[in-house]
């Protein structure tokens, strides 16, 4: 409800005493949604990985689930309508400046961000490192349509609600609600496909929701939302950061191309503990020469790169990922040189976010 009105008020302007009582009191959330598979649609009950996404709008996504209206009073805003593969820069700036409009709303206490999984973690990350606010905000969503049998969507989003308008959830950054938990938006993960507990974080889940109660069982210790060095209202673009994966037989010819792309940084998605093949060293020296900052990570999905291990990072002037893999590395260098820093001030941003 609006700020300011009573019910005296909004029953003057012909709101029944009946709606009124029963949105009371209840926390208000915005639902954003984005697309992807959980608004997804296949020919059949029996189409579960064949299917196409984002054809059904938010309207019809929320008047399917009435049990919404008993943890929140709920609305829904369409901000695109995408197969998350295919998010942009530009999608996450548009996503990302909408939701810090809306949290500046004193009648707006928490945000729901309805997304395809298939890039959810990475805008998940995006909007914990620049969001200011320490109202929850919470990004869902299915691995399988909602025409499917057992769609997962539904009880997903019904979670993602009853997190955001959740005081507990208040301060705990950008966190995500997948098959039945609740993770960090930092840490998690989809590790696998197909399956319904695709979103995984190695430091393992926040806590849990079941029959719409919370279950809190950790909190994050990376900085994060309101506590964030960064802000989305201070930039209007992110710095452009590209990968480059490492695999045996690997030529160089990928970081020499990729270095006279006009890139800010590359991100190294090594082997192992983020090594790099022989050959490909004199060319991240070279990129490195010309004021293009290097990041190692690593294609291994548990653990983290340990600086001057494999690498001496230190002689190079290189940075370490710590235990970001590498499509979160090139989210936190592409936010993090939309200002002017050099590299120890790069790795200390690893460290801390």
């Amino acid at each position: 409800m609006g700020a300011g009105l009573g019910i005296a008020a909004f029953t003057a302007l012909g709101v029944p005493a009946s709606v009124l009582a029963q949105t009371a009191g209840k926390p208000n959330v915005v639902i954003l949604a984005t697309g992807g598979t959980i608004a997804g649609a296949g020919a059949s009950a029996l189409n579960s990985a064949t299917y196409a996404a984002a054809k059904v709008p938010v309207d019809k996504l929320l008047a399917g689930l009435p049990e919404l209206a008993n943890v929140a009073n709920v609305k829904g805003e369409q901000v695109s309508q995408i197969a998350s593969e295919s998010f942009t820069n530009d999608n996450l700036m548009k996503l990302g400046k909408r939701i810090s409009a809306l949290v500046k709303q004193a009648d707006v206490d928490g945000i729901v961000v309805t997304h395809g999984t298939d890039t959810l973690e990475e805008t998940a990350y995006f909007l914990n490192l620049v969001i200011r606010t320490s109202k929850p905000i919470v990004v869902v969503g299915s691995m399988r349509p909602g025409t499917a049998l057992s769609a997962d969507g539904a009880l997903n989003l019904f979670d993602a609600v009853s997190v955001a308008a959740s005081k507990d959830a208040v301060g705990k950054g950008v966190l995500v609600t997948m098959n039945d938990e609740i993770q960090s938006g930092r840490d998690v993960a989809k590790t696998i496909n197909i399956k319904t507990e695709a979103f995984k974080s190695q430091w393992g889940p926040l806590g849990m929701v079941v029959e719409g109660q919370n279950y809190w069982f950790r909190a994050p210790v990376k900085r994060h939302t309101a506590q964030s060095e960064f802000n989305i209202d201070e930039f209007e673009a992110l710095a452009p950061v590209d990968i480059v994966y490492g695999y045996g037989n690997v030529p160089r010819a990928t970081v020499d191309a990729v270095g006279k792309s006009g890139i800010k940084a590359l991100i190294h998605a090594g082997t192992g503990n983020g090594s790099v093949a022989d050959r490909v060293v004199p060319a991240l020296q070279e990129i490195r020469a010309k004021g293009i900052q290097v990041v190692r990570s690593s294609r291994v999905p548990a653990g983290f790169v340990l600086r001057n291990a494999e690498q001496p990072d230190d002689k190079y002037d290189w940075v370490v990922a710590h235990d970001l893999n590498p499509q979160k590395a090139r989210i936190l260098a592409a936010v993090a040189l939309t200002k002017n820093i050099d590299s120890k001030e790069l790795q200390r941003i690893f460290w801390q976010y």
